[in-house]
């Protein structure tokens, strides 16, 4: 069988390093926002269908099992459902998905591991989301190679954070200057760092 591609992709393939460009193209488009489809289906099911289409886990609240299925997301009212958990270990999220959160009110725990897209912009926005402000109790931020410390000091701003654990972050310049601002600002907040 023969594949036809349009012009665009066959130029963006054949340069050099076209793969990994139409890779982020594709990437990109996992993570194009679809306002109308939250407001379709809520914010809650917008978002796991976005974490899930990029790679990522979500689990509901009230349920033990985490969800790594698009096609096996449960289905019922809109408020039946709320996220509760996000591991996006290996995810391809981006910065542009980062509207999804928005509407989520139940999110306590997010694991960012290995996510390669992941940088300041991401937990920028990220703790710049009220409803998360107040929700997010642990995260993770592990082996992202594009957080630097100006990324994890924008963490701040999440009032409620009780838990956070920073590995293999070779951006991160000045550690303790960073855990500092950080406790200073979160008192209640327990750094555990694994950054040497």
């Amino acid at each position: 069988m023969l594949l036809l591609l349009p012009r665009a992709v066959t130029s963006v393939c054949s340069r050099e390093g076209g793969r990994r460009h139409f890779w982020g193209w594709l990437n990109a488009v996992f993570n194009k926002v679809d306002h109308d489809r939250i407001k379709a289906v809520g914010p809650d099911r917008a978002a796991a269908e976005w974490l899930l289409r990029c790679g990522a886990k979500v689990r509901f609240r009230g349920f033990d099992r985490w969800h790594l299925d698009y096609n096996a997301l449960p289905t019922g009212p809109l408020d039946r459902y709320q996220i509760q958990g996000i591991d996006a270990t290996e995810s391809c999220i981006m910065v542009q998905g980062f509207d999804h959160l928005e509407g989520l009110r139940h999110v306590e725990e997010i694991k960012l591991c290995r996510c390669v897209y992941i940088q300041d912009a991401c937990l920028e926005r990220l703790s710049g989301v009220e409803n998360l402000q107040q929700s997010l109790l642990s995260m993770e931020v592990v082996s992202c190679g594009n957080v630097t410390d100006k990324g994890v000091v924008a963490l701040h701003r999440l009032r409620n954070l009780e838990s956070l654990f920073l590995s293999d972050l070779p951006g991160i310049k000045d550690k303790q200057s960073t855990v500092d601002r950080l406790q200073r600002a979160l008192p209640r907040l327990d750094v555990t760092l694994d950054l040497d």
